[in-house]
Formats: structure tokens, sequence, C-alpha cells
């Protein structure tokens, strides 16, 4: 090992104190509690709603129900509990909205079980029960949400965490862990055999070598390390997991896999051997037939509300500037395949000639416009197609387009051809497997913000790791981005 100079000393001095502090903020079980307290929320509304909707029918619960609440609250919390809901440490929205919908129905299925063995007559009507376990579906998940808004950047918030690996990855990691304070962990410290180094990784104090790290978990009652080395041999990461992971309750390995699916990877025991199943659910018919009933079922339901909006809309365009009401392109599809993709008009009819003048006026401009397709101040835009686009309603036809199964309600958003370039052909592939989608990962996750670079990295990602449980995670985001107008223009 080389040698440590008085400087690195000194500055690791201070970082040890920086540690100490981040470490001391950490409060797991105020995230816990936190978490607790927005589930009772959401579940006592859920109740009260259910209640109050029966009683408008005339149809209410006993006196019994209200003294069975108490009970039932414990059983739910239990039951959270045992799905690994308080903190949710590590897990994505997808997943934890997998937890929350499993636990939910358990414990209404255990509570009204309960309620049945133990009383001759039921205390509440069947349809409160499913009325309230519906809206909890729906309310569990929210709360969270808005308890995670308020909270998820506070330096109490989740645990703490030892970075394993000052490299590219710890890099990586470190980043992830920070644009997404809701998985709360909270990287304070990495270590590193190598004193070229130490010093700082993206902020985060570089401690010292990788046995710097049982001091700090014993010191700091740390509980969670990720093992950030996946170019490493496997006797020696076995090694670095048996030396210095000891102290930790978790230790998170980050394996040389980049690329593949990453929700939906399962541990395996074979014969004592270690193996990985990706589950590659997208090609499987069953889930197809799952995604496209949804689809259909989904825009069913909805045109009771899209229609008069759509009405509106149509009325709004062909008022506010001449031309058709509507515009199709032409989109590349599933396995290559061409079809029409509707909009609402938001451009002037002439937007051809618009744009190239103003590309030739506005050098800088043509930059932005290369890089994402897409301007910010566009002279092409209609007034009311300003609104359309920030609200993302001009897509509103392309419903027409779900139903034709030429599209799904989730997916990646539909290229236009002139995106398929040489150069680019390989970033497709996956795109090809799965039918485009009103609505996509990218678009919740910055739409005009982000490059056309992390447009297809999103995308990509949404194709390996496709699930139910993800869709549906895009669909609800999916009204909050459109609601406040995030990240489209």
């Amino acid at each position: 090992m080389e040698e440590v100079t008085a400087s690195q000393l000194i500055r690791i001095d201070e970082a040890e104190a920086q540690i100490a502090e981040a470490a001391a903020a950490a409060r797991p079980r105020c995230t816990a509690v936190i978490l607790a307290l927005a589930d009772l929320i959401s579940l006592l509304a859920a109740w009260g709603i259910s209640v109050s909707l029966a009683h408008l029918l005339h149809t209410g619960p006993t006196p019994d129900f209200y003294w069975a609440l108490l009970p039932a609250a414990v059983i739910f919390l239990a039951v959270y509990a045992a799905f690994g809901l308080y903190p949710t440490v590590g897990h994505g929205p997808a997943e934890e909205l997998k937890r929350t919908s499993l636990a939910t129905t358990w414990a209404y299925t255990i509570s009204a079980t309960a309620a049945f063995l133990t009383r001759t007559e039921a205390p509440c009507p069947a349809g409160v029960i499913i009325a309230a376990w519906v809206l909890s579906l729906a309310l569990v998940p929210i709360c969270r949400s808005v308890a995670r808004a308020l909270y998820a950047r506070q330096r109490w918030w989740g645990h703490p965490v030892v970075i394993f690996g000052a490299g590219r990855t710890g890099a990586l990691i470190i980043r992830a862990l920070r644009d997404c304070p809701d998985l709360g962990l909270n990287p304070i410290a990495v270590v590193d055999d190598d004193p070229a180094r130490w010093g700082r990784l993206d902020g985060t104090p570089v401690v010292g070598p990788l046995e710097k790290a049982v001091t700090l978990a014993k010191a700091h009652s740390i509980r969670y390390a990720i093992v950030a080395m996946p170019g490493v041999a496997r006797e020696r990461l076995l090694s670095i997991i048996e030396q210095y992971g000891k102290p930790f309750r978790h230790v998170l390995v980050v394996p040389d896999l980049y690329g593949i699916a990453s929700l939906w990877v399962v541990g395996r025991d074979l014969g004592g051997m270690l193996t990985l199943e990706v589950r590659r659910r997208r090609l499987m018919p069953i889930h197809k037939a799952i995604k496209r009933a949804l689809d259909i079922v989904l825009v069913l339901l909805s045109s009771v509300v899209v229609l008069p909006i759509f009405a509106l809309i149509a009325l709004a365009v062909r008022l506010d500037s001449p031309g058709p009401i509507l515009y199709g392109s032409i989109r590349i599809g599933r396995n290559g395949r061409r079809f029409t993709a509707w909009k609402f008009r938001s451009m002037v009819t002439n937007a051809d000639e618009v744009i190239q003048e103003y590309l030739r006026q506005n050098p800088k401009e043509r930059e932005e416009y290369e890089r994402v397709h897409k301007l910010r101040q566009d002279p092409r835009v209609t007034r009311v197609g300003r609104f359309l686009r920030r609200t993302s309603l001009d897509e509103l036809p392309q419903l027409w387009n779900v139903l034709l199964g030429d599209m799904s309600l989730v997916g990646p958003r539909p290229y236009a051809e002139y995106d398929f370039r040489d150069d680019n052909l390989e970033e497709f592939d996956l795109y090809y497997q799965v039918l485009p989608g009103l609505t996509g990962l990218w678009q919740v996750s910055g739409r005009a913000e982000t490059t056309f670079a992390e447009r297809i990295a999103f995308d990509n990602y949404y194709v390996r790791n496709w699930s139910l449980w993800l869709d549906l995670y895009i669909l609800a985001r999916t009204v909050w981005v459109v609601l406040f107008g995030r990240g489209a223009y």
C-alpha cells in the first residue's frame, strides 16, 4: 500500500467528523414511524369514506364495527411490517407498490376472516369492506408518496450506508441514491484500498482502506453496506464480504451484469450454488394478454370522462387557428411496423417552413433542437397548442391507437423514422419487442428535460424490467405529471 501523506490524514480526520455527524443524525425509527402514520391516515380515510357512503345508502355498519377498528389497525400495521414496509429501504416505487398492494389485500383478508370467526353477526356489510379495500389500494401508496415528498430529503430519513469501492461504479451508486432519496439509503462514507482515491467521491468522504468499514460500522451502528466493485475477482469479492461485511446486517453487492433486468432478478439456490433468475415477463403470453386487457378496460372506463374533454379541445383547436383538428404522423411500432399516431394539432399548418427559417436565424436554438428534437420556445406551436403540450392533452387521440392495438397505455414513446440512424440501430433492439405507449418511464422522469440518449436509456430500462406493477406506477405518476405539467414543452 502507498504511503499516506499528512494532508491526507488531515482530510480523513475531517471526513470522519462529518461521517459521525451524518450517522448521528440518521433516525431509521423515525422513518418507520412516519410511514406507519401515513398508512394509518390512509386507512382511516378509506374506512371513513366507505362508511360515509354506506350511511348515505342506509346500509351503514353496526356500532361494533367502530370498536373493531383498533385491533384492525394493529393487524394492518403488523402485516405491513411483515412485508418489510417499515421502513422500505432500497426498493423502487414499483416494488413498493407491489408490496403495499399485497400487504393491504392480506390485511383485509385476515381482518374479515377474524371478524367472521369471532362474531355471530357481521359488524359491517361486505360492500363497505370491498369499498374500503379498493380505496386503501389507492390511498396507501399516495399517502406514502406524500410522506416521502415531505421528509425524504431530511438528514434523519432512512439508513446510513457505507460504499465499498471509490471507482466509477461507486460514484454511480452515490449519485443514484442521492437522486432517489425515497430509497432510504444515505451514502455517508466510502472505503477503498487505493490511497490515491482517498478524499472525496461525488461529495462523499473516502476515508481509508476497506478494513476501515469495520470500524465505521461498529462505531456508528451502520447496518447497510454496498459493495460497488463489479470488476473484482470472485475470490477477492468473497474475501471482502467475509472479512469486512460481518458487522453489517445488510450487504448489497453490485454484480458485473450491467444491462440486464434489475427489478425482477431472483436469487436461486441450485445445489448450493448461487444463480440469478432473470424473469423476462414481457415475453410471456399471459402477461401480454393481461397488459392488453388492462389497456382496453382502462380506455373504455375513462371514455366517460375523456369524450367531453375531447369535444372541448377539438372546439378550441378549431377556433384558435385554421387547419385540421387532428394531426397524424407515421411512427415505428413493435417489430418495426409503421402506423399513424394521432394527436390534436398543436402547430401551425406551415410548420416545416416556420421551423427551418427560425433555426436558420437562431443557431443556438438549432443545437437544442438537434439534441432533444424539441424547442422550449417553438415558433410553430399555437396558443392552444402550448397548453395542450404542457398538460400532454394533445396526445388524447392516441387512446384510439391503443384500442386499435397499435399502442399500449404504457410503453416507450413511439419514435419517428428519422430517429433511427445507422449509428444507433442497436439501441432500438429492445424497443422493437414491445408496443409503444401513450405514457412511459421517460415521460414521468423529466420528459423534455432529458436528452435523447437518456430517453432511449429510460425506454430500455422499462422494457427490461416490465411488470404490471411498473405499469401501474407509471400510470399513477402520469396523473401527477400531467396535473402539474412537469418537464413538458
